[in-house]
């Protein structure tokens, strides 16, 4: 009897081991990562004038193409909405979402899925014409809100109300273009979504971004990340550990531009980090230096974050939440070693 647990355990074991690798060696296999991304949320994932995707979203999944394949070009990017992006990843059409996609409990324990780290800290938020004289949320009693469907926005929208005693009224949409044609339309008196792609709309879908504001007041927590597969935990592993990887790089003050220098450096976390000793890479089925090759793809998550979304874009959002643990934020990488 005790045997036939033995062989059992051992089993499991061989084969929980084989299939957490299976996105890994699909993706090497392929030559090509499979990215499931948004359509167009300035910022984050949107396809500029020569349909070449750019973003935050975009970024990350570059750089995990950089340190799983070595080149960064090797993305074929899927767009997808808010109603099929976690059928795409359940069903295996994508290898990995990056889909500004909120964190929940729910998400967490009925979609067979895996929550990766957050890489952007959000709200959910208002945006209204100026002239509508709105200056905090209640002057929206009564108003026609325009919110995309099977978001947590939509939910948080009615759960904000009834608790609150405004009795807005929500105008549903399956897809974010036809929601944002329609608000800047004048068909709504306000719209609800992430306060970052609120900001993104107005500056890239307003008519004239100067007659709108997004309001101040946010009304949830919206805990942006990656989703992965459940029982895949090698491939899991690697999107975690690349963005501990850009945020451990900002901290140690390396950069796209001199991160091949630093792979010189004589300090010990720097030389874990970049792979010039303590064979971390190999651990997950990768080369040592996987993480250089990724910080050369577009930089450390603060390069990343100011190129996209920060002061250097037309978003001009602060880091605020998103800052380094030393600088009053919640990004914090945990230790490679």
């Amino acid at each position: 009897m005790m045997r036939k647990v033995v062989i059992a355990a051992g089993l499991f074991a061989a084969s929980t081991a084989m299939g957490s690798a299976a996105t890994l060696d699909t993706v090497k296999s392929r030559g090509t990562l499979v990215c499931g991304v948004s359509a167009g949320f300035a910022g984050f994932s949107a396809p500029d004038s020569q349909g070449n995707y750019k973003g935050l979203d975009v970024d990350y999944c570059r750089a995990l193409a950089a340190g799983v394949l070595g080149d960064p070009n090797k993305v074929r990017y899927v767009a997808l909405t808010a109603q099929n992006r976690f059928t795409a990843l359940q069903s295996g059409e994508i290898d990995v979402l990056y889909r500004n996609s909120t964190q929940t409990y729910l998400r967490g324990v009925t979609l067979g899925l895996r929550q990766g780290p957050i890489n952007f800290y959000d709200g959910q938020g208002f945006v209204v014409k100026k002239d509508l004289g709105v200056k905090e949320l209640k002057d929206l009693k009564g108003a026609t809100v325009c919110v995309a469907q099977g978001t947590t926005h939509e939910v948080t929208l009615g759960d904000y109300g009834r608790a609150n005693g405004i009795d807005w009224k929500p105008l549903v949409f399956d897809r974010v273009d036809t929601m944002y044609q329609t608000f800047f339309g004048g068909r709504c008196d306000a719209m609800t979504q992430d306060a970052s792609a609120l900001a993104g709309a107005v500056t890239t879908a307003a008519p004239n971004p100067a007659d709108y504001i997004v309001l101040p007041q946010t009304i949830s927590k919206e805990p942006l990340g990656p989703f992965t597969r459940n029982g895949d935990e090698v491939w899991s592993d690697i999107i975690t550990w690349l963005h501990y990887g850009l945020i451990e790089a900002e901290e140690l003050g390396v950069t796209q531009a001199n991160v091949d220098e630093m792979t010189k450096s004589t300090t010990p976390a720097i030389q874990r980090l970049l792979g010039t000793s303590g064979d971390l890479g190999s651990r997950l089925g990768l080369d040592n230096k996987w993480l250089v090759v990724a910080i050369k793809a577009g930089g450390n998550y603060g390069e990343i974050y100011e190129r996209n979304v920060g002061k250097a874009s037309p978003l001009k959002l602060e880091r605020g939440l998103n800052g380094l643990w030393s600088k009053g934020g919640l990004m914090y990488a945990v230790p490679f070693k």
